[in-house]
């Protein structure tokens, strides 16, 4: 896929395990709203989890990077659930490329719509999404006690590499095939 190309391959209706559908699609760039509103109902927990830090607010620089997409070096995929009157942002994944051949990616998943496999709907997505854009190694900061994060990259990734340092993992994977 050519930089630059709309992302019609990521935009994408899903059933999840309890039977919700949600929309899958490529964040804007300088699209902020999505990412203000999906902080608002994250909980204190998942916000640390997701960003290695204990912020209680979140800085317009985060914001920023985020919504600094390109459509080829930098992506974002968000989950949208249609409440009738509106769509409600309940996730987020993004990668941001490392090097030629590495993204480094981040997921987050609100708390009331985790474990219903979103997270992994997010991510092979994203993975593949990546690697129609010529990129074939992940990136993914990970602390120890983020049990749920590192069971979804056990099931959509292989490891190749990890780095310790304190209590964050620095994991480099690679997508398992059994995953598209």
């Amino acid at each position: 896929m050519a930089c630059g190309e709309p992302y019609s391959e990521t935009d994408d209706y899903v059933t999840l395990s309890n039977r919700q559908r949600v929309r899958i699609r490529a964040l804007r760039r300088g699209e902020d709203a999505p990412i203000r509103e999906l902080w608002e109902h994250l909980s204190p927990r998942s916000r640390y989890l997701r960003f290695l830090s204990m912020m209680t607010t979140l800085p317009d620089s985060l914001v920023g990077r985020l919504v600094a997409v390109d459509d080829c070096k930098t992506l974002a995929l968000v989950a949208e659930h249609d409440t009738g009157d509106s769509a409600v942002v309940v996730g987020l994944v993004n990668l941001g490329a490392v090097d030629e051949v590495s993204v480094e990616v981040g997921l987050v998943v609100r708390d009331d719509w985790q474990r219903r496999r979103l997270g992994t709907e997010l991510a092979t997505r994203m993975m593949v999404a990546a690697e129609r854009r010529g990129f074939c190694r992940f990136v993914g900061h990970v602390l120890d006690e983020n049990v749920a994060m590192r069971k979804l990259l056990k099931k959509i990734g292989e490891v190749v590499s990890m780095k310790v340092s304190g209590n964050v993992h620095e994991l480099a994977f690679i997508r398992r095939r059994s995953s598209t």
